[in-house]
Order: structure tokens, then sequence, then C-alpha cells
């Protein structure tokens, strides 16, 4: 089975309220992925492991019917709770036994959630449900992130870094996943036609605020949370007034610009 995370309902509001959609570089890939395999138009897209939406309402703009399943009630729940297009909808379910009938989906994606599941079992699962023709897009945003705020961009990625160090410390082994860019998930999808791409960068508009959440969102702060809760707040609050004294800024709400790496797997059926 996958691996379950992000359960807790005070967690998963967190992670609504400070995870990002997918940048405009990724969406641009995907869509001209499908495209050039005549994937789009279509009717159905399953967005897998969906969290609380932030993927499916990317997807609801350009389907007919998009279907964000996730293992966790919690995140379905902050996910239904979030205003969005009507042809979206939500179920729980593992990744691993999608409740579809066989060949009816069209497309099937995946943002920042494949290195939980159970690769195999998802793989077969995949190969299962989409249609013959039919595409998967499976990304993750990597863990070198860095931040950029006018002349000051150096000093305060270097500011970020050392306290996403010390998260990165208490993550699930299965982070090893992003750490070698998707290759064990480009492996075992069963598709002969099929492509991984890994140098997708997207600057995501935040603030310092956002990014402080952002980390306070991930698995490997909430497992630190739970181990040393102490240290885990305090650390969050001497970043930030790390990062505010670098800027030479108040404010929690000052913009910054957020850069991320994304991976992406595409694969036709």
């Amino acid at each position: 089975m996958a691996t379950q995370m992000f359960e807790g309902r005070g967690h998963a509001a967190v992670y609504q309220k400070y995870r990002f959609a997918p940048g405009k570089e990724l969406q641009h890939t995907i869509l001209s992925y499908l495209r050039e395999k005549k994937a789009i138009p279509a009717e159905l897209a399953v967005d897998v492991g969906c969290g609380s939406g932030q993927g499916t309402h990317f997807l609801g703009e350009h389907f007919k019917k998009v279907v964000g399943t996730d293992i966790s009630e919690a995140q379905i729940q902050e996910a239904k709770a979030t205003p969005c297009m009507p042809n979206i909808s939500y179920l729980v379910c593992p990744a691993e036994e999608l409740p579809f009938p066989e060949g009816s989906v069209d497309v099937l994606t995946s943002f920042t959630a494949a290195h939980w599941f159970h690769l195999e079992r998802f793989a077969c699962e995949a190969q299962r449900v989409l249609r013959p023709g039919g595409c998967v897009a499976i990304s993750t945003y990597t863990v070198d992130m860095s931040l950029r705020h006018g002349e000051c961009s150096q000093q305060l990625t270097r500011v970020f870094r050392e306290c996403w160090d010390e998260i990165l410390k208490y993550s699930n082994d299965k982070i090893k996943y992003v750490l070698d860019d998707y290759k064990a998930i480009f492996e075992a999808l069963p598709f002969p036609d099929k492509k991984r791409i890994t140098d997708i960068y997207d600057p995501i508009p935040m603030t310092v605020e956002g990014v402080v959440g952002y980390m306070e969102s991930t698995s490997s702060y909430q497992n630190f949370k739970k181990n040393d809760p102490t240290a885990a707040t305090s650390l969050l609050q001497e970043t930030e007034k790390r990062m505010l004294e670098t800027m030479g800024v108040s404010s929690r709400e000052t913009p910054v610009e957020f850069l991320v790496r994304h991976v992406c797997v595409l694969g036709c059926k």
C-alpha cells in the first residue's frame, strides 16, 4: 500500500493553505506532451494523490471531467471545501486501487505524490485504467529550491537552506525517489513510449510567510515536530526572523520568488 502521510486535519489544513499549484513551465510541459500525443481534448482525467487539490484545479481547465483521488480523508475534505470548477470531484481511495473501469481514463496525473505510492502496484493500476493512447504525467518538485529578492537572493537562499537541511533530516525514506529525480518511477511505468524531464524551472510568487508555511506543510517538518515540537517551532520562528532581517523588512507579507525545479515523467499507453 501507499505510505500514508498528511493524515491529520491540522496538517491537511496547513497543506491546503501553503502548497502551491503547478507552475506555468510545468503546465506547459504537460499540456504540450498531451497535445503531441493527441490525448486532449479528452473526457476524463484522474489526479492521483491529489492532496487538497492544487494540481486538480489546473486540470479542470482542460478536461471535461476531472476526479482527484487521495488516500487521506482529511486532505479530501480540504479539497472539497475549496471552491473549484463544477467539472471537478474528489474521492478517497488508495493510488493502487482506483475505482475506475479498465480502459476508462484518458489522462492520469500525480503532482508531488507518486513517491508515496507502492510503485509496482500503482504502475499496474495505471496500465489497467488508461485507455489505449491514454497518457500519464507524474511530476514532483525537488528539494534544491532557492529564493530571490532584490540584491539579497544569495543570502536569503542560504538562510532558507540552513533551515531546510535541518528539516530534511526527518524525511521519510521515500524521499529517495525525489532525490533520484523520479528515475525509479520512470522505470516502473510499463509503457515503451515514455520520457523523463528533469530541468523544468518555475518561479513561484510567494511571501515570507508562504515560504515558512510551505516548510511547515512538509511531511519532514511534521515528523520533526512530533519528535521535538519546541525545537521545530523555534527553527521556523528563527528562520522567519532571519529572512526578514536579511531582506531589511518587517512584514511577513513581503513578496519573494520561490524558484523550484520540477521533474516530470510522461508516458503514453
